[in-house]
């Protein structure tokens, strides 16, 4: 079977970006609404960010699981169908001062509470399927749960704070605090057992409608998460459970001292003595969720980089990844499901004969291709056609804010590169161009389709306090907007 994606268009939105009155996107009726719009666009593809639920900082690069979804993308509305919140409820609260931003705090605050009380009237009547719901992700879902339970009873704090006992996972503190918060571990399970089944209704919808869901998936998993403190054994940590290196990268012209990301590094040779086995199973839990899966910084499948836990990411050095026994072991259980590979950064060779072997399609940035010559790899003109383009990604500025930072020369080249007359036409020259290139596959952001500059750019890396907060405000995306794409696709056999 090839690996390659079909010939194709998609925009990258993610589930938090949706319009809705909630304060953040959700699984409701606007995730509908816009697979309908992206029909209407002739679009294929739908990529999301991660889903998984968030901590501090709300990136979704930093998730308390690698396998459980965000209670926050839960439709409220589809709990008062379900007669297990009530209007008045969802309405007493105020949700977003501006509806083009997402207010965390609001939502920490007024959420929990409202799921609370729509556990409390489940119980009551227990939906048909949870007990098998529980039974088919035991894997994960027993752990998961347990582990929101001790945070709640130990104020939030990260695992590594919790008493001995619960920290180590001791026989008979397992037993004592599964008993003692039994309640709240039904509690975290029912958001579980309720977001796949909102997730499998979108995901079938979309399907049942030609378009494809591309999920996204971080390479590395949060230290404050389920699958360090139920797994230490697959991780380099000491002997308290705490990482003696972690992962980043290197000094760039993005930062000066290198990138230290915090999470911790994979111990590789244990996980391959079972065969990938913890992968394996996240795998088949991305496989229920996605038709596409995109594997964030794949290259450090080959080679990453470590960051010594008390330095500076220039401090690091690189060690070697397991390569093609990984892609092996994921193959085996992929079945139709693809891979993309972001493979950005610092070219090395073993990844770029990993892909080839392989056959999954690499990215390309157009927002990276403008500096240098015509020989640079990420111009349309140099690009393979089994590939991904983007025009930016999450991390890049948004191209109305990448122009506005531009000298009048590099102005000058984009313009004529694609075949803008005037400044203001060079966005939609940009995507257009992207849509002419030979890729099999164009991705744009939907800030770039609304050509908004960096107040909707969505992560400014190694930040915290301003990220993850843009949305789609309420008829944005209009019809003017959904032609020009679907002329685009019309005009480049998409």
């Amino acid at each position: 079977m090839s690996k390659r994606l079909d010939r194709g268009a998609g925009v990258l939105l993610p589930i938090s970006s949706l319009p809705s009155p909630y304060g953040i996107g959700t699984m409701g009726k606007d995730a509908f609404k816009f697979v309908d719009q992206l029909v209407k666009a002739g679009q294929k593809y739908w990529q999301v960010l991660p889903v998984g639920p968030t901590s501090y900082g709300d990136s979704p690069y930093q998730s308390f699981s690698a396998f459980a979804g965000n209670p926050y993308f839960i439709d409220l509305d589809g709990l008062i169908k379900d007669e297990l919140l009530k209007q008045q409820e969802v309405d007493d609260v105020s949700w977003f001062v501006t509806e083009e931003y997402i207010e965390y705090d609001v939502l920490y605050t007024n959420r929990f509470p409202l799921l609370r009380k729509a556990f409390q009237r489940w119980k009551k009547k227990k939906s048909s399927g949870f007990k098998k719901f529980v039974k088919e992700n035991k894997f994960w879902l027993e752990d998961y749960a347990l582990f929101m339970a001790c945070k709640e009873a130990f104020d939030q704090k990260e695992w590594l704070s919790w008493d001995e006992d619960i920290r180590n996972r001791e026989e008979k503190a397992m037993e004592r605090y599964g008993k003692q918060l039994e309640e709240e571990i039904e509690f975290w399970k029912f958001l579980q057992f309720r977001f796949y089944k909102e997730w499998y209704k979108l995901r079938k919808y979309a399907n049942e409608k030609g378009i494809q869901i591309i999920g996204d998936i971080p390479i590395y998993v949060a230290l404050d998460s389920a699958d360090v403190w139920a797994h230490r054994e697959l991780f380099q940590l000491d002997g308290d459970g705490r990482p003696v290196e972690v992962a980043g990268c290197p000094p760039d012209a993005f930062a000066e001292d290198g990138q230290k990301w915090g999470n911790p590094l994979y111990d590789w040779s244990r996980m391959e003595l079972d065969g990938f086995a913890w992968w394996k199973a996240r795998m088949r839990a991305c496989v229920q969720l996605y038709d596409v899966i995109r594997i964030d910084h794949f290259i450090g499948i080959t080679r990453y980089f470590c960051i010594p836990a008390d330095k500076l990411g220039k401090d690091g050095h690189y060690s070697y990844g397991p390569g093609g026994s990984f892609t092996k072991a994921m193959n085996s259980v992929l079945g139709d499901t693809k891979l993309i590979a972001e493979d950005l950064g610092v070219d090395y060779p073993a990844v770029e004969e990993l892909l080839k072997k392989e056959g999954y399609p690499g990215m390309k940035v157009l927002l990276f291709a403008f500096d240098g010559g015509a020989d640079n790899k990420y111009l349309p003109h140099n690009a393979e056609q089994n590939c991904v383009m983007y025009l930016g990604t999450h991390d890049n500025d948004t191209a109305r804010g990448y122009l506005q930072s531009r000298t009048k020369g590099q102005l000058e080249f984009i313009k004529e590169y694609v075949s803008a007359q005037e400044d203001k036409d060079i966005v939609r020259q940009m995507i257009k161009t992207a849509y002419l290139s030979v890729a099999d596959t164009v991705i744009i952001q939907m800030q770039d389709i609304l050509e908004k500059d960096n107040c909707a750019r969505m992560n400014f890396p190694s930040t915290l306090g301003t990220n993850w907060k843009w949305r789609l405000e309420k008829g944005a995306f209009d019809k003017e907007k959904i032609a020009f794409l679907k002329r685009l696709t019309e005009l480049s056999a998409r």
